[in-house]
This record gives structure tokens, C-alpha cells and sequence, in this order.
């Protein structure tokens, strides 16, 4: 039969406490090592010391089964002596007997060693044939229920990779396009990250990476372009501000960062001269939602720059605001 121990807390009184698990049995285990030596004779010993008690042992009331479990490579003699519960408290009050003659018995015994006694539950759980086809029909509705469009986890590698590719194209396009308007800051939003901040920072080293001339498809080369760049995921929406060196006297990074952040209570993760990164949690319960507020911070971003005369002024012709999205790039 199928068996499973079950660990149970006892306290010294003798009372069983499982409140997380029923049981209706109770067993005794008294073991011990045995030796190898002279072709196991302590074993065959200890063998003998349980046939003369094991007549007495299976006829005490309430005994359901005493089972002999013998391990070779351990070198384990044990045996396990299960009763039901009542029968069980009876067993106790009178000393387990015959356990104190036989583990007397065992330690007379040359090469029997490290005798011990064990009190747990022991409860057969193999199922029957109608339990084992309520939980395959039970399981079969689980997997039933379960959204048809759930994906399974994208692979990192292939992620990262994706990121960089979109990353390294957009370099390429915000060159172009701050040459064309002769803008020394850009913001835009990317989708690749899908909020993961670690994944936009990656993406923004793309877009600074200098551009290979002999290259067929051209990516990067904005690293002369200071950028805020924004990631939309379900959880939170991803910031990350970068200020090349020779703008860093004209604008800090990381007060940047700070001010667009604020504006939708956002926090900082990391500031550094070059690079500064945080994020805006979703929060459904102030309206807190990451494609929701990202042209705003975008906007926001675009306004601190204005004030200290590094972006252009608005003349009211435009609606967008120099607020570029997915939409502005035909290769996003």
C-alpha cells in the first residue's frame, strides 16, 4: 500500500496537536543500526528478538499493522507498530509494552547501535479509482479555465535583444530628427521595455552607441542628444534621463529626473551625472496609470527644459509640443 509520515508536534503530556491535518492512526517506530559484519549477524539477532515478541505485539488492541523495514545501505532495523488513535492512548498509558524488553532486548546485541523511538501519524492516501478520476476532472477544469491568450514568459535573451534592436533604431531616428529642428534634448516613449526599468536603461545605451559608418543598417548615434525616455508596462511606467558630458554643466541629470517624477508622484531609483532612472507605480485607486500619464511627463520634461532656455518655446502653431511617440517613427 501507499503510505505517507506526516510530521506531528507532541508535547510532553502525550497530546497530539494537527490542527492543519486530520488522521485517525497513530504509529510507534523503535529503531536502531545494525553492523555488517560476520555476515550481519546483528541483524539476524535483532530478526530473532522481534519474532519472540511479535505474537504479543500484533494481538494488542486496536493494532491495525507492525511492518519491519530493513535498508541495507543505512543499515536501518526498524519497526513500525500502527494503531488507531483511541487505541493508541491506551497503548501509551501502558508503557508501549512490550517496547522496553525488546529495545533492552536489542541493545544486548553486539553491532546494534543508536536505538531510538518515534511517535507520528501514518495514514494510507492512495486513492481509490473514482478519487483519482474527480482530481483528473478537476484538474482538466483548472487547465479549461484558464485564459486562452495567456503566454508563457518571453525568453530574457530574446527580450534584451528585442530592446536593443528598438533601442539602436531610435538612436538612429532622433538624430535625424533633432539635426533636422536642431534640438539638443529629446523625450520619447519606447515600448520594447514594457515598463522594465533595468530593460530601458539597456535601451538608452543602444541609443548612444556609436554609429558603425560600414554598417548596412545604421543604429544608434544619438549619445550627443540628452534624452528622457518613458516605458509603459501594467505595473508601473519606467523613467530613464540621460545628459551627455558636454550638456552636464547646462542641466543635472538627476534634478531633471526628479521635477518630471514628481509631477505624478513618481520615485528615484539611481541619480548619476549621465544617467538617472526611476519609475511611477500604477495605482488604480488615484488613477494612477502608466499609459496615462506618460505624454504628461512627457510635456512636464519638455517644460523643465524650457525654463532653463534648452528646448524650444512653444508658438502655439503646434498641438504636439514636440511630444514624439511611437507613431513618429516608422520603424517602431
Amino acid at each position: 500500500r501507499s503510505q505517507l509520515f506526516l510530521l506531528v508536534l507532541r508535547r510532553a503530556s502525550g497530546d497530539l496537536k494537527m490542527p492543519f491535518v486530520s488522521f485517525e492512526h497513530i504509529a510507534r517506530e523503535w529503531r536502531c543500526k545494525f553492523s555488517s559484519d560476520a555476515d550481519n549477524a546483528s541483524l539476524m539477532a535483532a530478526q530473532a528478538k522481534l519474532e519472540d515478541i511479535l505474537a504479543g505485539l500484533s494481538s494488542i488492541e486496536g493494532v491495525v499493522s507492525v511492518q519491519r523495514i530493513v535498508c541495507g545501505g543505512c543499515l536501518d532495523f526498524k519497526v513500525v507498530t500502527k494503531l488507531t488513535k483511541k487505541a493508541f492512548e491506551d497503548w501509551e498509558k501502558a508503557g508501549f509494552a512490550p517496547e522496553s524488553d525488546f529495545l533492552s532486548a536489542l541493545k544486548a546485541i553486539a553491532g546494534i547501535s543508536n536505538i531510538e523511538t518515534q511517535t507520528y501519524t501514518l495514514e494510507d492516501v492512495k486513492m481509490n479509482k473514482k478519487d483519482i478520476k474527480k482530481a483528473q476532472e478537476k484538474k482538466e477544469k483548472e487547465q479549461a479555465d484558464k485564459p486562452k491568450d495567456e503566454k508563457p514568459p518571453e525568453d530574457p535573451a530574446k527580450k534584451l535583444k528585442k530592446v536593443i534592436k528598438e533601442g539602436g533604431k531610435r538612436g538612429v531616428e532622433i538624430e535625424g530628427a533633432a539635426d533636422m529642428g536642431g534640438l539638443q534634448f529629446f523625450c520619447t516613449s519606447m515600448d520594447c521595455p514594457e515598463g522594465d526599468l533595468d530593460l530601458l536603461v539597456e535601451s538608452m545605451k543602444a541609443m548612444n552607441a556609436k554609429s558603425d559608418p560600414s554598417e548596412e543598417e545604421r543604429k544608434g548615434g544619438s549619445g550627443h542628444i540628452g534624452k528622457m525616455i518613458f516605458s509603459a508596462g501594467t505595473e508601473q511606467l519606467a523613467v530613464v534621463a540621460y545628459v551627455p558630458e558636454d550638456k552636464q554643466e547646462q542641466l543635472s541629470c538627476g534634478e531633471w529626473l526628479t521635477a518630471v517624477l514628481k509631477s505624478q508622484g513618481g520615485e528615484v531609483k539611481s541619480t548619476a551625472k549621465d544617467i538617472s532612472t526611476g519609475f511611477v507605480k500604477t495605482n488604480s485607486d488615484k488613477g494612477v496609470f502608466p499609459l496615462k500619464i506618460r505624454e504628461p511627463m512627457i510635456l512636464e520634461a519638455n517644460n523643465f527644459l524650457r525654463k532653463l532656455g534648452l528646448f524650444p518655446e512653444d508658438d502655439g502653431d503646434s498641438d504636439d509640443d514636440f511630444v514624439f511617440g511611437d507613431d513618429d517613427f516608422p520603424s517602431a
